[in-house]
């Protein structure tokens, strides 16, 4: 078996293969939620641009600056509030810098963060 660097372990539920027990766990939680009619709409690591594309100039010479991108381990609505949640065992600062872009681009969602 292969150890995550967090000491997080793959597991497999329903056929998707979460990159935690914790966030399997959590997603029978937000199942049971859904099937009970407490939230709606549940859909797995979609993907949000927090920063576009660009190119710069640097020496004469153009570069290119790839998008930023995030992806919540859940979305979903509850209450009619859309949730974005990412489980988390420990928060980089690479994380936190990204939990800042997106509530920024993003003032719709609420970002909840599980541990």
């Amino acid at each position: 078996m292969k150890w995550h660097k967090y000491n997080a372990v793959k597991t497999e539920v329903d056929g998707i293969v979460f990159d935690s027990r914790r966030e399997a766990a959590r997603y029978g939680e937000l199942k049971m939620m859904q099937k009970a009619g407490v939230i709606s709409g549940l859909g797995l690591q979609p993907e949000y641009t927090l920063q576009d594309t660009f190119f710069y100039t640097e020496g004469g010479k153009k570069k290119r600056c790839n998008a930023i991108k995030y992806r919540p381990d859940f979305v979903y609505v509850e209450g009619g509030q859309q949730v974005a949640e990412d489980v988390k065992g420990f928060e980089t600062e690479a994380f936190r810098i990204k939990a800042k872009l997106f509530r920024k681009r993003y003032p719709e969602y609420e970002l909840r963060i599980t541990k």
